[in-house]
């Protein structure tokens, strides 16, 4: 197994090696893509001119918008040569399709092997993986190419059925899991509840997608507390998304996702759309390297995050990625503090009495937000409603209204028909 040279190489090193492939990424969109083509000609863009990772500056955004509204536009090649089709998780809006080609699987492959290889990967390893491989999600398939690549073994258990998956580890064996963090902690209650002496089972670690495990200094959050507290498994989280077919995955060191400079090049902006100082936040924008079918230039991710440019203790000197603060439109004012919907999550993630729940936005008459948390729980309500409020207080100094439903009420609500991730947060502001 080899690691990639260029993640070892100095920032000088990677920088020009990312603006060689940024005029080539330029040359292909400009000859084959009718969006992009179209842009660049609109806004008097000469390609020519972009020559150093600071000119991109001079070129306009892509947008989800524009993804939905001119989705074959970015296509770059004859659909004849189209193999793959998926879809974004429409979390916060209309899902998107992306079409991939054979040279793009190859790219996707190459992609996962290499974070698998950062998160400690061995061939030897078996990983078992707890999210779906249908419903048009590219996760799921991405890992079985990534880890087929490492030469390693896959069962594809899929999403939920604690049961199951208990089944699956006492059968098989696996040392390695694939889930979403918050359900680990469903298969922990599972086997408490089943006398399954989990702690002593074959699974050694976990690659965590979907969720934070982090707070800003990289220390587990409430939620990777809890599970570590349960079992000591190692925990490797990451973030990815389908627009950037492309993954930032913690080494053993857990602080931050590592940059992939030969598949993506990253910047952080401002609310005015402006590069932000080094150490401050900034929305992910992003340029993707490397993609045949439907590339995309400075595309606006939503995501808000910042870089660490420090060398790692690994040897890696590429950027990390922090835990995602939250999506830029989902930001929250509650009485004057500003809170994003993962704040929320970690309080409830670390509740033992909280079954499932919603937390749901709305505009109050005086145009303010306001935050309804929808709680179910097996145990009785008397008491616990002001006991989430403390909680809440506590860790994020203001609280929401809280209501507790039947935990079946709120498990429809967060799973409609058709979805594969589940529902968390409802905004239902103007």
């Amino acid at each position: 197994m080899k690691y990639p040279e260029i993640e070892f190489q100095p920032l000088s090193a990677i920088k020009t090696f990312q603006e060689a492939k940024l005029k080539e990424m330029l040359s292909y969109t400009n000859l084959h893509s009718p969006f992009y083509k179209k842009m660049f000609k609109e806004n008097k863009i000469d390609i020519n001119k972009i020559k150093l990772l600071e000119d991109l500056q001079h070129i306009p955004f892509t947008t989800k918008e524009d993804l939905q509204k001119h989705n074959e536009d970015f296509l770059c090649v004859d659909k004849s040569k189209l193999i793959d089709y998926i879809t974004t998780s429409g979390t916060l809006s209309d899902p998107t399709t992306f079409a991939l080609t054979e040279k793009d699987l190859k790219r996707l492959t190459y992609n996962e092997y290499i974070s698998f290889l950062c998160a400690g990967g061995q061939s030897k390893e078996v990983y078992q993986l707890m999210t779906t491989l249908d419903k048009r999600f590219m996760a799921g398939y991405a890992y079985c190419l990534g880890i087929r690549e490492m030469g390693a073994g896959v069962i594809r258990v899929g999403n939920g059925m604690p049961e199951l998956q208990w089944d699956t580890i006492k059968r098989i064996k696996p040392n390695a899991i694939i889930c979403v963090p918050s359900f680990i902690l469903k298969i922990i209650n599972y086997a408490e509840q089943n006398d399954i002496d989990y702690r002593n089972s074959s699974i050694r670690k976990a690659v965590c997608i979907g969720e934070n495990l982090r707070e800003d200094d990289f220390s587990l959050n409430l939620l990777g507390k809890k599970i570590k507290e349960k079992w000591d498994i190692e925990l490797y989280s990451t973030y990815a998304s389908t627009e950037m077919s492309t993954s930032f995955c913690e080494c053993k060191q857990g602080k931050g996702g590592h940059h992939h400079p030969e598949l993506i090049i990253c910047e952080l902006l401002d609310d005015n759309n402006n590069i932000v100082k080094e150490g401050e936040y900034g929305e992910l924008t992003v340029t993707t390297l490397g993609v045949e079918a439907m590339p995309l230039v400075r595309f606006k991710t939503g995501d808000i995050a910042r870089f660490h440019y420090e060398p790692c203790l690994c040897g890696r000197t590429t950027m990390r990625i922090s835990p995602i603060k939250g999506r830029k439109n989902q930001m929250i004012k509650l009485k004057g503090t500003t809170l994003y919907p993962a704040s929320i999550f970690d309080v409830l993630d670390n509740i033992d009495y909280v079954e499932n729940y919603i937390v749901e936005v709305s505009s109050s008459e005086l145009g303010t937000d306001h935050i309804l948390v929808y709680v179910g729980s097996k145990s009785e309500v008397q008491g616990k409603i002001k006991d989430l409020k403390d909680r809440f207080r506590a860790r994020l100094r203001v609280s929401p209204d809280i209501k507790f439903e039947s935990i079946e009420t709120i498990r429809q609500k967060q799973y409609p028909e058709a979805n594969r991730k589940p529902i968390k947060f409802i905004d239902k502001r103007k």
